[in-house]
């Protein structure tokens, strides 16, 4: 099965209803977190079409958003779209913070 950015069109849908309805803290417009949506969906895409043998998922996120594209025991997998305050995915900064010992 071809995966495409439009195979989850009605997931990126619901996901921007749900952000125009509860999400009031992050920077970006609706129409902004559409097209977000969109470019972070192809990079999940992109990482579960070149996944290892043994892995079961592909991830992309930016700072408010995880998608992750997940194999399932049909052709079709499953896509979370999630709004975070915190994602455990993403890389902590090197170093120390400025000031701190």
């Amino acid at each position: 099965m071809d995966l495409t950015v439009e195979t989850f069109r009605e997931e990126i849908e619901l996901a921007v209803k749900s952000y125009e309805k509860f999400i009031v803290c992050l920077d970006k417009t609706p129409d902004e977190c559409r097209e977000s949506l969109r470019k972070l969906m192809k990079k999940a895409i992109d990482a579960y079409a070149g996944r290892g043998l043994n892995l079961r998922h592909g991830i992309a996120l930016d700072r408010q958003v995880t998608i992750i594209i997940s194999q399932t025991e049909v052709d079709l997998p499953l896509c979370g779209i999630y709004f975070n305050l915190h994602s455990p995915y993403r890389k902590k900064p090197s170093g120390n913070p400025a000031g701190k010992g």
